[in-house]
């Protein structure tokens, strides 16, 4: 479980996914798969959420990176840009934001 805390000094990354409910299994598994495979294992990945709407048209993720620069490395890896292609073609958006805890309750 991946601790929300204002102690937390590293960086919060959270993206939203808008799709259809057509293809929200397929692109909650190639975000499993992402997660299972690449993104877990990459330096200063900390921890991850996945969740989806009761709608099926919205998935968001949050993950714990040490440093921001992780996170951007991360993204730059060969395994990543095509896996992220492949996402784009699931959905109709895709954004991630990264942000520092402000408050924790």
């Amino acid at each position: 479980m991946t601790d929300i805390s204002s102690d937390f000094h590293g960086q919060t990354v959270i993206c939203t996914f808008e799709m259809t409910p057509a293809t929200a299994a397929e692109l909650m598994e190639a975000l499993q798969a992402a997660y299972t495979d690449c993104i877990t294992k990459q330096p200063g990945f900390i921890g991850a959420g996945l969740h989806m709407n009761d709608a099926q048209t919205r998935i968001a993720t949050y993950s714990k990176w040490e440093k921001r620069g992780d996170y951007q490395a991360m993204l730059r890896t060969p395994e990543m840009i095509t896996r992220n292609r492949h996402i784009a073609t699931l959905c109709r958006s895709f954004e991630p934001v990264m942000y520092e805890v402000q408050a924790d309750y």
